[in-house]
């Protein structure tokens, strides 16, 4: 049973650097100081001691196997399932969006928890930063990082679960559960003045030995999404922009590569969750890879996000007269099979990828409830071992250049001002004419068939990077789409003759159907913190 909130001082301070733990006591609950433990009384001195704070700040200590967070791998994709791009093998994605949510879910208040679990450890970094006996430059930038992610915390926390409590010292057990909940206005006012304030003393780039770290791009691209939520076009039209101007970040020519250990040191990832095989790793490969290669095909794509690939021409499978409904996946956007998995279409290692019903492939269709015969793709690496699977030293992108510049054009047109062939140049065609894309140029600029344009674009090239649920929220069509049956690979095509599964009217496999209701638009405060704390408000609907 939980005895206290999260929301709170920490007493054991837990950090990981390289091979060693710390545990920090504090509060007197001794009376002696522990001689096999470091105390608030002998740390806190010197820039060791910062660094390993530090550490701790970005760690994200919920193991190997972790979506309970806003960092990890497997979270980023938990994020995309549960904003309808597809749905785990046994079931939908946490209950959080099929209509069942309610404030006791798990996964919910994993995330609740281990926010605050790491703005906590921000909050005492941040009482202790004038204690630290080192370089003042260094120790604000040390400072400036760690404001940054908290405000990362905070802006997510705001996203999910609208107003949420705004914590920025630590709190003795009574103050952490008599706390109220601040407006989302008030957080996210907060999470800009943060992210503003930190950037002068953030450096632009960061060598390979830091990568992980944050940056000033970093802080400007949280802003930026930040201020696309609150709607703040023309600010952040500004924010991208200043991103653009730094001239540190381009797009890379191989799409595929990035999300690999030989693309990971690129000029396109912005921030990272930053892994290294053996010391601190992920098992994403593990969940994500085919059964036929070893791994647990966790994952599979819904035909929703197949059906938004344009065809080679530029044109959506509506318009193009290359689209082919008995040969739906010839002549489309090569990121479509950069991202998912096709039956009878990918290959992967020089095997080729089947799910066909009644064959003899460990990834048939029809094995698991929720398999939709598709699986993901994107992160699989043509070099990984089976070693490699448990345990990954790739890094995961969090924000990409490519999100900047599809940010950048979104929020010049939402602006109000004409947009030119050159802002399109500048922003969505690069994204679209990387050297193994190569997808033909927007030269759309009416602001209603553009909107369109540049949605489906962010869709497609940021598919499971854990984007897609905040663009819904903020587009305010989370309920058009996910109170929806969804749909998987085409079987057939006579589907008023077939009969082996159940499929839609043009022969495609019928999945999971949602029940997404208007309020769960906002995630429930946790049922444990609202038992705990009677001054936090439900939000309405649980």
């Amino acid at each position: 049973m939980k005895t206290h909130s999260y929301i709170k001082y920490m007493s054991l301070f837990f950090v990981y650097v390289l091979y060693a733990t710390l545990t920090s006591c504090s509060n007197n609950i001794f009376d002696k100081q522990p001689l096999d433990q470091v105390t608030d009384a002998t740390f806190w001195k010197s820039e060791s001691d910062a660094k390993i704070a530090l550490t701790g700040c970005y760690f994200t200590d919920n193991g190997k196997f972790a979506f309970n967070n806003f960092w990890s791998p497997r979270a980023l994709i938990h994020l995309d399932l549960m904003a309808g791009n597809g749905s785990e093998k046994d079931g939908t994605p946490d209950h959080v969006t099929d209509g069942t949510l309610f404030s006791g879910n798990t996964v919910i208040t994993g995330h609740w928890n281990n926010s605050y679990n790491k703005i906590a450890r921000c909050n005492n970094f941040l009482r202790h930063s004038n204690d630290f006996n080192m370089n003042d430059s260094l120790k604000r930038m040390y400072i400036a990082e760690v404001r940054v992610i908290r405000a990362y915390e905070y802006f997510n926390l705001a996203l999910y679960f609208g107003g949420v409590p705004l914590v920025t010292t630590p709190l003795t057990i009574n103050e952490a559960n008599s706390v109220t909940r601040n407006s989302r206005e008030e957080v996210w006012n907060f999470c800009e003045q943060e992210l503003k304030e930190s950037l002068i003393n953030l450096p632009t780039t960061r060598t390979d030995n830091e990568l992980g770290r944050i940056t000033s791009g970093a802080a400007l691209a949280i802003l930026g999404r930040l201020q696309m939520a609150e709607k703040k076009w023309s600010e952040a039209t500004t924010t991208y922009k200043a991103i653009i101007e730094q001239k540190v970040y381009s797009i890379a020519p191989n799409y595929n590569l990035i999300f690999t250990e030989a693309g990971e040191k690129n000029n396109e990832t912005i921030m990272r969750s930053n892994y290294v095989q053996n010391d601190f790793y992920h098992a994403l490969f593990q969940q994500l890879y085919p059964e036929t290669w070893g791994g647990w095909h966790q994952f599979s794509p819904y035909n929703e996000l197949v059906k938004d690939y344009e065809c080679i021409d530029g044109m959506s499978i509506e318009e193009s007269p290359l689209y082919n409904e008995d040969l739906p996946y010839e002549n489309r956007d090569p990121r479509l099979l950069y991202t998912i998995l096709v039956n009878g279409y990918s290959s992967f290692q020089g095997k080729l990828y089947i799910s066909t019903p009644g064959s003899t492939s460990l990834d048939r269709l029809g094995k698991y409830p929720q398999w939709s015969g598709y699986c993901i793709r994107k992160y699989m690496d043509e070099t990984s071992t089976n070693a490699q699977l448990k345990n990954s030293g790739v890094d995961i992108p969090l924000i990409r250049y490519a999100e900047v510049l599809l940010g950048y054009i979104e929020s010049k047109l939402e602006s109000g001002v004409s947009i030119t062939q050159n802002d399109l140049d500048i922003s969505i065609n690069l994204v679209r004419g990387r050297a193994d894309v190569n997808m033909p140029k927007i030269t759309e600029t009416n602001k209603d068939k553009l909107r369109d344009i540049v949605r489906r674009e962010r869709h497609i090239e940021l598919a499971f990077e854990g984007i897609r649920y905040y663009d819904i929220l903020r587009w305010g069509i989370a309920k058009q789409e996910l109170n929806r049956q969804f749909t998987g690979m085409k079987l057939t095509t006579d589907p008023a003759h077939y009969t082996d599964f159940k499929v839609d009217s043009k022969g495609y496999y019928l999945c999971q159907k949602r029940d997404f209701k208007d309020y769960n638009v906002l995630w429930p405060i946790p049922l444990n913190e609202i038992q705990l704390n009677k001054n936090l408000e439900q939000n309405p609907g649980y």
